[in-house]
Order: C-alpha cells, then sequence, then structure tokens
C-alpha cells in the first residue's frame, strides 16, 4: 500500500504539504489564467491542493470529489472562507461526467487526480489500510460499501487471491501468499491487519523479507485497490476530465504506484497521439492529436521535498493540454 501520499497542508497534521504542490500550481496555472476558470480535484482528500489553488486565484470556482464522507466534512471546515467558490461533492471520481453535469458545468478549465490513499484513512487505525496498526481487515474508502479487505481474504478463491496480489500487488510470490492465506483462513477467519502481515511475512522466503520494507506492502495495497475499485475509478474518470477541458485546459495527475502511473502514461499518450492512416501525404485534421504532453515521462518529487515529506517519495506527476476541439464540438 503506498503510504506515501499525504494531501496535508503545512498545518496539517506531522507538518506536511499536500505533494508536489508548487509543480502542480506551476503546471495548472497557464489554463486558470482566466476569467471565473473552472477545475476539478478529483481526489479532494483534507483540501491541501484545493486550498492553495483557491487561494492563488481570486476568481476560481472548484469542484472537489472525494467518496470518503470523512475527507468531504474536513475539507468543508478547511475550504469555508472560500465557501462561495467551492462545490465539495461525495461521489467516486469515476462520477466526474454526473458531477459537472448535475451542477451545469460541463465544461472545466483544470483537473488534478491526487491517486491514493489520504492521510485520514492512513493515520485512523480503525479503517484497516496500514499494516503498522492492528486493526479490522476494512479499507474502505466509503464505509457504506459493502465489500471489505476481509471478505476478499476469507471468500475469494485462491485463484481470485493470486490474480489481485499479482495485478494490483505485483507480488512475485502471489501463489505462496494466497495458499497460506487460504490454509490459515481455513482454520479460523482472518479479521485483523496485524494477523494478515503476519501470514504474508510467513510466506515471502526468508531471503526476500531482508529488503524491500515491510513484506505485507505489496499484498496490501492489492487489497486495497480491490476493494475500492481503484483503477477501475481512474480508467473512466481520467478520461472524463480531458473530454471535459476547455482549449488550453490542463490536467495533472499525481500516481504513487506503477500499477496508476502506467494508467495514465497509456490514458495521456492515447491523447497525444496523431492517429492518422500511415502514408498519408499530409494529415487528416480529425486524427491530429487533441492534447499535448506537459510533462517529459514522470516527474519526481525533488530530494528537498521527500526529505520534508516521505510520504512523497514514490510520487509520480504526469500533465496534458487540450490543444485542439474535437472535430464535432463546437
Amino acid at each position: 500500500m503506498h503510504a506515501e501520499n499525504d494531501r496535508n497542508d503545512p498545518q496539517g497534521p506531522g507538518g506536511h504539504v499536500p505533494v508536489m504542490l508548487d509543480r502542480v500550481l506551476e503546471l495548472l496555472a497557464p489554463a486558470l489564467d482566466r476569467p471565473e476558470p473552472v477545475v476539478v480535484d478529483a481526489n479532494l482528500g483534507l483540501g491541501g491542493h484545493a486550498e492553495a489553488l483557491l487561494a492563488a486565484h481570486p476568481s476560481l470556482h472548484l469542484v472537489g470529489i472525494d467518496r470518503d464522507p470523512t475527507a468531504i466534512e474536513r475539507s468543508t471546515v478547511r475550504l469555508a472562507p472560500y465557501a462561495g467558490r467551492t462545490t465539495l461533492v461525495r461521489a467516486v471520481s469515476d462520477e466526474l461526467a454526473d458531477v459537472l453535469a448535475g451542477i451545469g458545468r460541463r465544461r472545466i478549465d483544470g483537473a488534478l487526480f491526487d491517486l491514493g490513499v489520504s492521510s485520514p484513512q492512513l493515520d485512523e487505525a480503525e479503517r484497516g489500510f496500514a499494516y503498522s496498526y492492528d486493526a479490522p481487515l476494512d479499507m474502505r474508502m466509503d464505509r457504506e460499501e459493502e465489500l471489505t479487505a476481509e471478505s476478499v481474504v476469507n471468500t475469494y478463491p485462491v485463484a481470485d487471491l493470486i490474480r489481485i496480489l499479482r495485478d494490483y500487488g505485483e507480488e512475485r510470490f502471489a501463489p505462496r501468499v494466497a495458499h497460506l492465506i487460504a490454509k490459515e483462513r481455513a482454520r479460523e477467519a482472518i479479521t485483523s491487519t496485524k494477523r494478515l502481515a503476519e501470514i504474508v511475512r510467513t510466506a515471502i522466503p526468508a531471503a526476500t523479507r531482508r529488503t524491500g520494507g515491510n513484506p505485507a506492502k505489496r499484498t496490501f495495497q492489492a487489497l486495497r485497490i480491490e476493494v475500492n475499485a481503484e483503477l477501475t475509478a481512474l480508467e473512466r474518470a481520467l478520461p472524463a476530465a480531458l473530454d471535459a477541458l476547455t482549449l488550453g485546459g490542463r490536467v495533472v495527475v499525481l500516481a504513487y504506484h506503477s500499477l496508476e502511473d502506467r494508467l495514465t502514461k497509456q490514458i495521456l499518450t492515447a491523447r497525444t497521439r496523431d492517429t492518422s492512416p500511415p502514408g498519408l501525404p499530409v494529415p487528416l485534421p480529425a486524427h491530429q492529436p487533441r492534447f499535448a504532453l506537459l510533462t517529459k515521462g514522470a516527474e519526481l518529487p525533488s530530494e528537498e521535498e521527500v526529505a520534508r515529506n516521505p510520504r512523497a517519495a514514490s510520487a509520480r506527476c504526469r500533465a496534458a493540454e487540450r490543444i485542439r476541439e474535437a472535430v464535432d464540438e463546437s
């Protein structure tokens, strides 16, 4: 699990600042230098990025989306000074188009995706996201959803556990971990983060355990992605944000593990590619790319930022700008 993501502010718990804040502001600024711009923060968290954007752009209207009611509650308090310029909605990011339609703002000038787990989820032991606390195996970002990590661990067939651990956790010992989970749950249901972490540790070969941090990290990441359908949400939400961007509008994505970053890269690359059939003397307007990349590869946080905020260590930043309207748009 990528505990590196911390959407806190300078006054927040632990004194952390939002990840890559200066770069996010720099990348979005040209798109927001226009009358009454609209930006969507698709993963609002504690509202650190949102607050900085509102402070930097006095006419900006910010639409904040988060599925976690705790995040909405805390951000509502935090962004109270800007209440007239904010619309905070409890929803999953892949409902972005519906959220915009519901508030009558189908086009936006900027979008920010700060993916992963926010500090409240990590730091509140009872949420069950972290292997560093003993807590119920929960991991739901929205606690009104039914599927929990405990359900996955205790009811999924071994083949499905292997697939999840391999695909979402990139766990090379997925079969060993899954089979030991199945053996242990037959003895007694696995209900706590501590017991699961111990089972995973036992399944990982001793030589491997000596490097790479906590051996349970990849398993917890995989379970969290499965429980919250995170990659599915990103797969739908990022294209929806790109479709909604005005000419000159920009999107910035902060990813915290290779799966998120790879999917982001694929989506942005597809939108920045000329799709004209090969061999034509001139490019076809309908096949010209609608977007241009603003980052060369994935940008990393500075060493200074990582020293100040260790949770930023795994952050990867990508951004793109709409340079051409779609042919069927006015």
